[in-house]
């Protein structure tokens, strides 16, 4: 692999991992990175248990219950027990959560094509197929 290239894709990965990070301590809406990925899971996937979403989003089971139970309390998510193991549950996405979910996104979504304004339609396809080929390699 070209040395050039690696040093171009990790110093751009450094700069944008800032902005990021400096973007996210703007508050621009109601839900944190963490609920925004949760509550996108369960209205991609459907109900599930905390168990899956670690596995899915590749965190540890006692991260994703802390998350989820802020979750419960804001009322953005409900458990609907398992009928089969009364110790196990799936969560359900409320109407409060999915409502705080489609604002959030609205504004991440305006935030993003500000950003992109000057990009073509093409170029904007190319970097988001980029964007998720480079996330699939952490799989």
């Amino acid at each position: 692999m070209d040395e050039h290239s690696l040093e171009t894709i990790d110093l751009e990965l450094a700069i944008l991992v800032r902005r990021i990070t400096s973007m996210s301590t703007k508050k621009f809406g109601n839900l944190d990175r963490s609920a925004y990925l949760l509550l996108h899971q369960i209205i991609s996937h459907g109900p599930a248990g905390v168990k899956a979403f670690a596995d899915e989003l590749q965190l540890d089971i006692s991260t994703v219950s802390r998350q989820v139970a802020a979750l419960e309390n804001k009322g953005y998510v409900y458990r609907i027990p398992d009928p089969l193991d009364g110790r196990a549950y799936s969560l359900q996405i409320t109407e409060l959560g999915t409502t705080e979910f489609n604002d959030y996104q609205q504004l991440r979504f305006e935030r993003i094509a500000d950003i992109l304004k000057g990009w073509s339609e093409e170029e904007r396809q190319l970097f988001g197929q980029l964007l998720r080929k480079y996330n699939r390699s952490f799989l």
